[in-house]
Order: structure tokens, then sequence, then C-alpha cells
């Protein structure tokens, strides 16, 4: 970039002095960053200014030459600890005519190289103040620094200035006004810096009208409903919750009967002692050192982890799982409640099912004044969405289900610089978008599943907000090459060049994304996705790399009786096997006879390869779970029946006339329909098959092409019990496998994976 040195150059008394000018990138604006500079070079006695310009920072620093160099070595060394600095430039320029040092206005010119900064959890200094009872902002709901607090769901544009936040509107009062000037103050330009007498303020809505103002009084009339057994809707920071008390089986039972939620599992909250925060935590459920750094980390994620089993908790909170989703509170409001109420609270998501998380007021309460017997308002308005982030420890590293709140916008390196930007849709679950340019991708936060009209809405403001953000308008536009995706069809109206990639393609270039060029043998097992052939894949090994993905093994295929309707009813998918088999089954409905006779003629029935539905159907086969209320519940109890380990029953891997090796499932139905083995035996059984086919097709394609390296990706892989246990077999046998850490091997990892397939193609 050009360096502007029009200001007069100093006299010849001061030529023994030297000058820098440095352009920071990377996540340098929102985490406290120009205060860091101005504090390193007082700390030099060096002279000089620093500035945020579009996306970067700027800094001009002259001295002696040993103080110069001595802060350009610890300029890196030492920064906010939210911040992830890149050093762009650094170049020797004259030193200029100036005293002492100083942050100036940001400037809006320059290469846009933006990189927004994440929801921060409540830092251990605000922390320290909201409790002590002699601070002016003592039990203040959005107290925050330059090191916490939301900035992604506040930002409306940038540079990062409060004018460009939802807090534009809150003017300051003097003492706030002079900390955010003071740049010795942690608040020094901390955006949405506030206090009881000019900042946001709580607002509690009762069921009869009552209207209670005041933070104090609301936050009490809010405890006073939680104790006795109601739900209450809670605005945070990227939207609201619903909570209630999580150890009452009263409060449980009425969120779940009118959300309707009757057996999909329910995040907890957990107080947190300042000086064991997690305390609580491991009185109800086991914690790894995987586990604990999660809880505590900066994203302060939704963590699942094995309940004990004499906790206080509620057994409603997941029926039939042993593992719950737990968290710490990370706003000031959170820690307020939890301290409050002094026990776990639920947490979750207050949506209509599958819906993005409100964020609204008003629409809050039209929409869910059915589930909630109360508000608990605030006036800080909510720029986007940002649920909750969800992560799960596989073979010991935090894996993420759910991108969302302090995790997205997730930013990753592409492998190579692309020509002009894209957009990425995504699948039609779990929803997820990225913008990528040059050799940057963004991953937005979870969106939801795409079947409602909030949902596409949510979904165009995300899209449009990630292009407004940084500063990038997408040329292009990739999608799931699915016919019938409310996504792809907005990509067809999106009026931009069009590339469709194969859902499972996504998923193994996700797991793929910039590793050597070797060719990869990768497992793309989930529900099903839309396959080359038109039928729906789910259980597929691709060989290959992204843009040559070639699909070397299957399952065999079966005929879903009512094609998606089995997502919900796994009692399909285990008719199916049993009626492909020739095989009887008391455990379907009485009334299949007439879905039968149309499956035989081929009516409503498509052909699918999925793992997915196959976990359905033993699911169904054992009794563990015939329909399901909420998608891959009959999966998740099965895997939470499992005990101990099991031998495998051997699935014949044989190979087609087209090439295509496919294992045969059959030999398994025996086993689930032996009702002389418990339940936990033949889920442990079921589970050990599923690997041990894993690696018999993966020696299949060492044997064929010397393939060394594995990648599983697609929602299967969620699964701890058989995730853990094909990595051992493959590990054990020589292979080298991955398992995404940060992309979701869902659906929500789709979008990331169709960039990478994107930057490949001709």
């Amino acid at each position: 970039m050009t360096i502007d040195n029009s200001t007069a150059p100093v006299t010849p008394d001061n030529a023994a002095r030297v000058a820098r000018r440095l352009l920071i990138g990377g996540r340098v604006q929102g985490v406290g960053f120009r205060p860091y500079i101005y504090r390193l070079a007082c700390a030099h006695g060096l002279e000089g200014w620093v500035r945020n310009r579009v996306g970067e920072v700027e800094i001009h620093v002259q001295g002696r030459p040993d103080a110069v160099t001595a802060f350009v070595r610890e300029l890196l060394a030492d920064t906010p600890p939210l911040s992830r600095p890149r050093l762009e430039s650094d170049a020797a320029v004259e030193a200029l005519d100036l005293a002492g040092f100083e942050i100036l206005e940001s400037l809006d010119q320059g290469e846009v190289q933006i990189h927004v900064p994440p929801d921060l959890y409540t830092c251990p200094d605000c922390l320290a103040e909201l409790n002590d009872p002699g601070d002016r902002r003592h039990h203040y709901p959005f107290i925050n620094c330059t090191q916490c607090g939301p900035r992604y769901t506040l930002i409306r544009a940038l540079p990062y200035d409060r004018a460009a936040t939802t807090m534009a509107g809150f003017e300051l009062c003097p003492p706030c006004r002079e900390e955010y000037r003071d740049p010795t103050n942690r608040r020094f330009h901390a955006e949405p810096v506030a206090c009881p007498d000019c900042g946001p303020g709580l607002t509690f809505h009762g069921k009869d009208g009552e209207v209670i103002a005041g933070n104090t009084e609301a936050l009490d009339a809010c405890l006073a409903t939680l104790r006795d057994d109601r739900v209450v809707a809670i605005k945070g920071i990227g939207g609201y919750h619903l909570l209630c008390d999580a150890r009452s089986d009263t409060a449980i039972t009425r969120l779940r009967s009118r959300k309707p939620r009757p057996h999909k599992p329910l995040a907890v909250m957990f107080p947190a002692d300042t000086d064991d925060p997690l305390g609580r935590v491991t009185e109800a459920v086991h914690l790894s050192r995987a586990h604990t750094e999660q809880l505590l980390s900066a994203q302060r994620p939704i963590v699942l982890a094995r309940k004990r089993p004499a906790c206080s908790l509620s057994g409603l909170l997941a029926p039939g799982l042993d593992e719950i989703g737990v968290m710490l509170p990370y706003s000031p409001l959170h820690h307020l409640l939890l301290a409050g109420f002094a026990a776990p609270l639920v947490a979750t998501s207050a949506n209509i099912s599958g819906e993005p998380v409100l964020t609204d007021n008003t629409a809050v309460e039209e929409r869910l004044g059915h589930v909630a017997d109360a508000f608990l308002h605030h006036d800080r308005p909510i720029e986007r969405p940002a649920d909750d982030p969800v992560v799960r420890v596989i073979a010991d590293r935090a894996r993420p289900l759910r991108l969302g709140r302090g995790s997205a916008p997730l930013e990753r390196s592409l492998p190579c610089s692309l020509e002009k930007p894209v957009l990425a849709a995504g699948g039609h679950m779990k929803n997820s978008v990225a913008l990528a340019w040059q050799d940057r991708i963004v991953i937005s936060p979870h969106i939801g599943d795409m079947g409602t009209a909030r949902s596409l809405a949510v979904f165009e403001q995300t899209v449009a907000d990630l292009q407004a953000l940084y500063g990038v308008t997408a040329e292009s536009v990739v999608c799931d090459a699915h016919p019938g995706y409310a996504t792809t069809r907005w990509a067809e109206r999106s009026g931009l060049p069009l590339q469709r990639v194969l859902h499972h393609h996504a998923h193994a270039s996700a797991c793929h994304a910039g590793s050597s060029g070797e060719p990869w043998l990768v497992f793309t097992w989930d529900g099903v996705g839309y396959g080359a052939d038109g039928s729906l894949w789910g259980g597929e090994a691709l060989l290959g790399r992204p843009g040559t993905w070639k699909r070397f093994a299957s399952l065999r295929p079966f005929r879903l009786p009512g094609g998606e309707r089995a997502g919900r009813e796994p009692w399909r998918s285990a008719a199916a096997l049993c009626w492909e088999s020739g095989r009887e089954w008391t455990g379907q409905p009485a009334d299949a006879v007439l879905l039968h006779q149309a499956w035989e003629r081929r009516l409503n029935a498509p052909q699918t390869t999925a793992a997915g539905r196959l976990f359905d159907a033993a699911a169904a086969l054992t009794g563990a779970c015939l329909e399901a209320s909420y998608e891959g519940q009959g999966p998740m109890q099965l895997e939470a029946a499992c005990r101990d380990m099991a031998d495998p029953v051997n699935m014949p891997l044989m190979q087609r006339a087209s090439g295509l090796w496919a294992s045969d499932w059959e030999p398994l139905l025996p086993m689930l329909l032996d009702p002389s083995r418990s339940l936990a035996e033949r889920a442990a059984c079921f589970h050990a098959s599923m690997a041990n086919t894993l690696l018999q097709q993966a020696r299949c394609a060492r044997d064929a092409h010397a393939i060394v390296h594995v990648g599983l990706s697609g929602g299967v892989f969620q699964n701890r019990v058989l995730t853990e246990q094909a990595m051992v077999l493959l590990e054990q046998d020589g292979f080298d496998v991955t398992l995404p850490d940060s992309i979701p091997v869902n659906d929500a990892g789709l979008c990331f994976g169709q960039v990478i397939e994107f930057a490949v193609t001709p």
C-alpha cells in the first residue's frame, strides 16, 4: 500500500531517530489491539500513532533505534488474548515531527481486509467488577470491555466504531465517556461500553400483562418465575433462550409439551463460582481434560458430556441418552441469573423447531407466547442471530457439531487463491453459508433447517451481511446438486453464475481441504444426499482429491418406503431391510400393508445407500426407537445403549460389474432381530460391525490403489462409539486417519466443502 509521508520531517537535531510503518492484519479490531499498541509504544518511550484502517491496523512508530527494534520484536509476542494479528508489512520510513504517541481516528480507506470478531464471553476483570458491591457497574447485566462482550451480533458496519453498532443509540454518560477516551483504560474504544446510567436495561413481561422495568427489579421477577417451575424466554447476546429449572420434572414437562419438543435433548447452563467455575458441572457429568478445556474456552460452547448416575438433574433432559449438553454462563446477564437461581437451568434456543433463534422482543412474544410464561427483554438490538455452538469430544479432541456465538464467523485459509469471490449456499439441514475470496473463507454461524419462510429470510440476511461486513461481493454461487433444496432454488434465482456440487463430494472435500495432492479415501456416511446417479447416497467411500472424487465403495442399496418420511420414522427403514431380504418383522405398524404394496410397485420408494438410514433400521429392529421426534433420535439412542465392545458380524464386500464395491447389510438382520440378546449387546455388535465394514473397504482401496490416508466426513461420524472404533481399527492397520476438528462433519460443513470443490474446478 502507499504510505502517506506528507507530515514535515524532523529537524536535524533528531536525525538519529528511526521510524517504522507497520500494517497488521488478521483479527485486530474489536479486541483491544489499539490500546495494546499505545501502551507498548509508551513503555518504550516512542512517538507515533496507531489507527484502524478497513479491517487492519496501521502503526507509525519512531524513536531510538534500540527502542524501535524492541517494540517491533515484542509487537506480536503478548497481544490481547482474543486477537489474531498477522504482520502484513514493515517498512523503514522518514521520522516525522511528532510529540508523544496517540490513537488516531479510524481511516475508511485502503484495501478491504476485514476480520469480524465473534461475540466474546465475560472476561475475569469485568466479572470481578460485576460482583463488587463498591463498583459502579455492580450487578449491571451489560458490563463489558475491550476483551469481552458482543461483537458479531451488534456490528452494523466496519471499521468497528460505536456509531456502526447497535449501541449507537445509547449516548455515553460522562464517566463512561472518560473511560472510552482514555488510552490507558481497558474500556478505551470498547464500543459496547455502558453503565446503569447510560446503557441498555432489562424489562420483565409477565403473562398477565405485568411489566416490571429496572435491572434489579426485572431480574428478581424473572428469578421468582423460574423458582415457580415456570418457563421464561430471556434475551441474550445472539438471541433468546428458553429457561427453566433443570432439576424440575414439572418445569421441563411444561416446556416440552408446549414447544413441542417431546424428546430432543435440552442443554443445561450451570452456575460458575469464581474460585471453582466447573464445580457444579462436575457434580452432574464426567469431564475429561478436553471437556474442561472446551467449557473454559473463549467460545463457551455447549459441550456434550456423560451424565453421572446420581446427579440432581431431571431425567427428562435427554430421554434415552447418556450424555447431556452442558455450558457455563458467558454473558453478565447469564452470570447474574445463574448466581441468583443458585442451581442449573435449562437453556435451549427460543425458536420454532429447526428455525433460527429469535432475536426481536416483539416477535418472540408473538411466536412463543404459547411456550413461555414470561419474558425478560432488554433494549440493546441484536443485529443478527447467533445460536450457541455445540461440540462433542471424540477421540480425545473436541469436534464442532454446530458453529455459533463465540466460534463464528469462522475464518480459514484456502489451499489456493480464488480468481473471483464465491458464495456457498450449503445444504438443507443444519445450514451454514460461506463467503470466499482470494485465499480466505468465512463460514457463518448456524442458521437452521431450510424448511420455513423465516429460515430462508435469515439465510438471505446472512448472505447479505457477510458480503456487507467483509466488503466483498460474490460473483458466483455454488450449491448442492439436489434440485429440491431451498438453497438450490435460491441459488438458481440469484442470477449469478452457478455451480452445483454433489452432496458427498462436498463432504469429502471439507475433510480433505488443502492437504497434500495424494489421493485419499474419504468415507462420507450420513442420512441421504443426492447422488450422481439420481439415487440417494449416504454410505459412500470416495477415492481421490477435491475435484476428482470417484465412488469406490458403498453399502448395499435398499428402497425407502415413503421417501423422506423415513427420516422421522425409523421403522420404515427397518421394514425395508426385512422386505428386501424376505424376512418377517412384527415391529412394523399393522397398517403397513398398503405401504408394502406401494413399495413393491416402487411408488415413492427411492433407492438409497445411506448409512444413516441403516442406523435408523438398527434402532427400530432392536426396539430402541421406532418413531423419532427429532433428526437422529434413533441412532443416538442406539449409540447410548452401547456398553461394552462386541465382536462384529461380517458384512460381505463384493465388487459389482460397474467396479463399485458394496458391503451387504443382510447378515446383520438375524443379530438385530435376536430377542435372546440384550439391546446393549445388539447395539454394540452393530457399531462394531459398521466399523469393521469401514476397515474392510479401506483395505480394499489400499490393495487396489495404495491408499494410506483415510478421511471421515458426514453426520454419521458425530457418533462417538462408531468413530472411535473405526479410527482405532484403521490406525492399528497402518492408515493415517483424519476427522475434522474445526469444521463440523455434518451438513454444517457442506458450504466449506463446496468452496473447496469450486476452487479446483477449471
